[in-house]
Parts: structure tokens; sequence; C-alpha cells
């Protein structure tokens, strides 16, 4: 609730400063809490990174997150202060991660399976693409996967298992594909 209620105040602040600004105190506290998770966890996440000597795969693991988390949708957290705990302290944590050439076919095809089936997920309520395109945006989360069997990157190959996860909605103790046309 910390997050939130520094993004309802900022929006309650531009919506006096501006009172005809046509999105509403909501809407602008919505995006508002964005920026700032956002920004909480690349400040933290590169603060901590820095004190452990793991920036460049930090830098790599918040990069490569966003841009297949982008296309392919997740689970959210409940709150603010919770997405910004948890994931500043996966990517601290994956920032340490090292595996051979095996290790990494392994998780970049477990990732590519779970991309392939579950993705998208969860966008719904949270983009304006008709679903008819929720074809391309699989493809393209496929390819971001397929991306690392040539870069070998253990941290890509990580993050890239933990947001491929987070990919599934489970009903009754089973993972639940959504139909693209639902």
């Amino acid at each position: 609730m910390i997050i939130e209620g520094i993004s309802k105040r900022i929006a309650e602040g531009i919506k006096r400063q501006v009172p005809d600004h046509k999105s509403s105190v909501p809407v602008l506290s919505h995006a508002i809490a964005i920026i700032l998770n956002v920004l909480f966890i690349v400040v933290f996440t590169l603060v901590i990174s820095i004190l452990t000597g793991n920036v460049k795969q930090a830098v790599l693991a918040l990069m490569g997150f966003a841009i297949l988390r982008q296309f392919s949708g997740g689970y959210h957290l409940k709150t603010g202060a919770g997405c910004i705990a948890f994931t500043t302290a996966l990517f601290t944590l994956v920032s340490f991660v090292d595996l051979d050439t095996a290790g990494v076919h392994i998780l970049n095809a477990l990732s590519l399976l779970l991309v392939m089936v579950f993705a998208p997920s969860r966008i719904e309520r949270q983009s304006r693409i008709p679903k008819k395109h929720y074809v391309k945006l699989r493809m393209i989360s496929s390819v971001i996967v397929m991306f690392n069997f040539g870069l070998q990157s253990p941290t890509l190959a990580v993050i890239f298992l933990v947001q491929a996860i987070s990919l599934l909605r489970w009903k009754g103790g089973q993972a639940h594909v959504m139909d693209p046309q639902d």
C-alpha cells in the first residue's frame, strides 16, 4: 500500500494543478504506481549489484525479463511493495547464477516450451492488443527465448525460465492453457 499511497498523492497533486486533465485520479495513480515500481526495482537492483560486483548480470536480467514480459505477459503480485521486494531479490539472486552449456540449453528449452504453450498470459486487462494478435505475441516471445540458444547466457536462461513460469495459470492444481480465441 506504500507505493499505491504515494502514487495516489502524486495523482491528486497533478489533478489539482491540471483539473481539466482528461485522466481521472485512479488512472493517473495506476500509471504512476507502475512507473514507481519499475523505478524502485531498477534502482534497488543496480545498487545491490554495484555492491556485489554483478552489474553486468543484473542489467542483463533486468533487460531480458522486461523485454520478454512485454510480449508474453505474466503473473502480477498483489502489491507494489511486494513486487519491488520480490523482483529485486530475484534479479539479485539471478545475477549470481552460473551454468554450464548443458544447463543453459535445458533451461532455454523449458522456457521455450512454456512460452510456446502459455504466452501471452494475463494481458487481457492490461493491453489493448486484440486477441487475434496473441499468436504473434507468442511467436515474438518464442524468438526472444530462442535468441539465448545462440547467446548462451546463464543469466538470461534463468530469468527467461522465471518469466515463463509466471505465465502459468493454475486451476485445480493443474496448469491451464488459455485459448487465445476465448
